[in-house]
């Protein structure tokens, strides 16, 4: 074993400092006052090769594969000081400490508290088994987050968590391990300072955490991550809140893209259709009519895999002409419904693929271990099959012309990238191309799925330029987010998955991830009863991906209508996710620029507040809202948790209003969807009914408001379909909220894009007193004492004595402009 234990002088190099140990060097590098790159190799060797980072103060071979997505920066300098028994590096945020014998790493804040150490423990390990190991402390009680796709609570303290993608159908979302994607990415949160470090690992080799599952009286409390092969290339994210955690490792891994208006909406789908014998595209139009038909509204369909049936297999780039006989004519008719097909795509090949003999002579396959002139072959849908290496220019470039030819040419920009975990390779040591230098399958697993995703998108911009393009993806590694939509996998419908569900997104958006969704319903198992349904489906309208899709083992297929006495709660709930439509983009949006999931963990915005750190069943949707869904059978009440800091506003109880940092029970039924309010919020709403989130355009905006703390809210909006967002094809709104007893709304506008927008009604919480009076733009509005006139009128405000709000409403201004309403002291006996 290699034991790097010591460490003796410090070599200064363009940009990074090398540290020269007995058994391995390490080099360290500053990418930001607040980003710390430690890479220990016990090879001395530091090639610089990477698919996945997307900052970077260092010149990297794989530059060129990703021009215009890699940001190139100057390294921080911090300044340095060296003793005889440490060297001190400090960035003025941050001060790492390298103490040379024994060698350790003590990270600290700017306020000497203590974020990341490796204090008497040996930091790095090389067995004999060629595994590499990173040591690091732990307290008894500290949180840890991310981790990727993981079951289980949100804080894996005392976890043994494994990362390793693979195909896990009908998983336990309570107790099993692995699922879907590879993020070993996780955030410390300290207990007792209350302050969070991230801790990624630029490796990509099958790993292991182990979060304190493990004691030893001869050590302090440690946690570690070890992985199969490759070097420690550890990435200390010294944020300090969990925002600014994810916010950075975002930035270094690439920001999360910017989704077309109908991935967010209601995504059809179903094993059954594309499973028919004949006529297939038929029924798919049949279905997406009786969706408009019931009142429903929807934006696109998953087309399962059986478009591609070959001899019944899967044959990826055919097309089933018995199930869709004109794909051209189905695809353009499905795009006038305002559903465009989503299809499904795989990278394995079966040998009797009617083009296996053309690909493997273009030699686009994953090679065979024990000769290279040979193509690594592994089990696949339907017999043993062949799989591509997109870690090959080469390969990339027929995948996309593929892809182009059967797919976007016919009329799609969305591709489903399915079954990319590699899974059935069983000889890690299968060798890839690695563009150029050569790998193997287990160095490179995961990034196969990432890269396939990006040729996706790459693929329709070559095709149209200014499309913007929709991918969804079941797999993944670290940078995902850059390309894709993703969900949690095969899922089994239980109550047990619907709740456990939640911390699984909530635990994705941590990792950087915040387009993350599941099925609703549950894709493996029976149909769900009507009640777990109706629940799944109220949980399911806050996901970043909303999709019914289902492979029930019992003949059913899972559609909104299914249970018609539920029918209307079902309905109810999917329009109020469109009634949700521009505080859901603008959420999008937000994501682009700091990472922030669409559904959030209570402790991403309450990390002050210690009763939050367990909490895996509420989750806030955006900023604003808290959501406590009903997540057990049969109840009649739910417990609520209001995090300290603010007082709450029950949504569905004319805004009655809570105190924070509080336990409540509230009844509920089967139409309950408990919503609370923050003090501050600011949601933006459709008025106007919304059944084409793409489509459909927002003419009559709803404002609600919570004045008690000043805040700002950017409603973002665009045509939601193309890339002229980029060039100023934008509309953002900037909202000011500030005072209590004049409440002032401000609306600045940047961008050049048309707003929608004709009418507005804000709609202002104030429990105390109505208003005096209301001005728009200084121009005095028409106080209205009579609920019937102010609903007849174009403008003037009124006051409910029932929710105790005012509620003002007028014409959308063409300019920027001031609302001010005083909800001042008015002595009228004493006038």
């Amino acid at each position: 074993m290699d034991i790097c234990s010591k460490l003796s002088g410090i070599e200064r190099l363009n940009g990074a400092f090398l540290l020269h140990g007995e058994d391995a060097d390490v080099k360290i590098y500053f990418l930001s006052d607040e980003v710390i790159r430690l890479r220990a190799s016990f090879s001395k060797e530091f090639p610089e090769e990477s698919y996945v980072l997307m900052k970077t103060a260092w010149e990297d071979r794989l530059d060129p594969l990703f021009e215009g997505e890699r940001k190139r920066v100057e390294p921080f300098v911090p300044e340095v000081n060296e003793t005889e028994s440490s060297i001190e590096f400090s960035t003025g945020k941050l001060v790492l400490t390298i103490n040379k014998t024994p060698f350790t790493i003590v990270l600290k804040d700017s306020e000497d508290r203590v974020l990341f150490t490796t204090e008497k423990l040996v930091p790095f390990t090389l067995d004999s088994n060629r595994r590499i190991t990173s040591y690091f402390r732990m307290k008894e009680e500290d949180c840890f987050y991310g981790f990727g796709e993981k079951v289980g609570g949100i804080n894996k303290n005392k976890t043994f968590l494994r990362e390793r993608a693979t195909d896990a159908m009908g998983y336990d979302a309570e107790k099993m391990d692995t699922l879907y994607k590879h993020i070993p990415f996780f955030i410390r949160l300290d207990r007792e300072n209350q302050q969070a470090v991230g801790v990624f690992f630029h490796n990509f080799y099958e790993s292991v955490f182990n979060m304190g599952c493990e004691k030893s009286n001869y050590w302090p409390r440690y946690a570690y991550w070890q992985a199969d092969g490759g070097d420690i290339d550890m990435f200390l994210l010294g944020g300090g809140s969990i925002k600014r955690v994810v916010d950075l490792y975002t930035e270094l891994t690439g920001r999360p893209t910017l989704l077309p208006k109908r991935a967010m909406g209601y995504q059809g789908s179903s094993m059954y259709y594309p499973e028919l014998e004949k006529d297939s595209d038929d029924a798919v139009l049949e279905f997406i009519d009786t969706v408009r038909e019931e009142g429903f509204p929807i934006d696109g369909f998953h087309l399962s895999s059986g478009y591609t049936s070959y001899e019944n297999k899967r044959c990826v780039f055919t097309w089933n002409k018995e199930r869709f006989k004109d794909p051209e004519a189905y695809f353009h008719a499905m795009n006038e419904k305002g559903a465009q097909n989503v299809p499904n795509i795989k990278p394995g090949i079966l040998r009797m693929h009617p083009y296996y003999e053309d690909f493997e002579k273009a030699d686009v396959f994953v090679k065979d271990s024990k000769d290279t002139s040979k193509t690594a072959i592994g089990m696949w849908w339907g017999g043993e099959g062949a799989f591509w290496d997109y870690t090959k220019p080469e390969a990339r470039e027929l995948w996309k012309s593929y892809v182009k030819k059967y797919l976007i040419e016919v009329g799609t920009n969305s591709i489903w990238n399915d079954n990319c975990e590699y899974d059935s390779l069983m000889d890690k040591d299968d060798v890839v191309d690695f563009d150029g230098k050569g790998g193997t399958i287990g160095q490179l697993k995961p990034i196969m799925s990432t890269l396939m995703c990006k040729l996706s998108n790459d693929a329709v911009r070559e095709h149209d330029p200014s499309a913007r393009p929709y991918s969804v993806c079941r797999s993944g590694s670290a940078g995902i987010q850059r390309y894709a939509q993703t969900w949690c996998g095969d899922n089994f419908t239980s109550w047990s998955t619907l709740k456990y569900n939640v911390p699984i997104i909530t635990g994705m958006g941590l990792s950087g991830q915040p387009n993350e969704g599941a099925d609703i319903g549950g894709f493996a198992g029976p149909a769900p009863e009507e009640e777990l349904f109706v629940r799944w489906v109220q949980q399911g309208i806050f996901q970043a991906r909303f999709s019914i899709h289902s492979a029930s083992n019992d003949n059913t297929v899972t559609e909104p209508w299914m249970f018609h006495n539920s029918k209307d709660l079902i309905r109810d709930a999917i329009l109020l996710r469109y009634r949700f439509t521009p505080y859901l983009y603008s959420l999008e949006k937000e994501a682009t620029l700091t990472g922030a999931p669409v559904m959030r963990a209570l402790v991403y915005e309450y990390q002050q507040d210690a009763n939050v750190y367990d909490d895996s069943f509420e989750f806030l949707f955006g900023r604003d809202i808290l959501v406590a869904n009903v997540l057990e059978k049969g109840a009649k009440t739910r417990k609520v948790y209001l995090p300290a800091g603010n007082c709450w506003y029950d949504w569905n109880d004319n805004f009655r209003r809570y105190e924070g940092g509080q336990y409540i029970e509230i009844p509920v039924d089967m139409s309950s969807i408990p919503m609370f309010l923050r003090e501050g919020a600011i949601i933006p709403k459709a008025e106007n009914l919304l059944m084409c989130m793409e489509k459909d355009k927002v003419t009559d905006l709803l404002l609600t408001v919570v004045p008690g703390e000043d805040r700002e809210f950017t409603l973002y909006d665009d045509d939601g379909v193309s890339m002229n967002y980029e060039d100023g094809g934008y509309l953002e709104t900037k909202i000011s909220m500030s005072g209590n007893s004049v409440v002032n709304l401000s609306f600045k506008r940047e961008g050049d894009y048309e707003d929608s927008i004709k009418r507005v009604k804000v709609e202002i919480v104030k429990k105390e007193r109505s208003p005096f009076w209301v001005t728009l733009s200084g121009r005095p509005l028409k106080h209205y004492l009579n609920r019937r006139k102010f609903d007849e009128a174009g403008e003037g405000w009124y006051y409910s004595q029932t929710k105790r709000s005012v509620e003002v409403k007028y014409e959308n201004p063409s300019e920027d402009y001031e609302l001010k309403v005083s909800f001042e002291d008015f002595d009228l006996i004493g006038m």
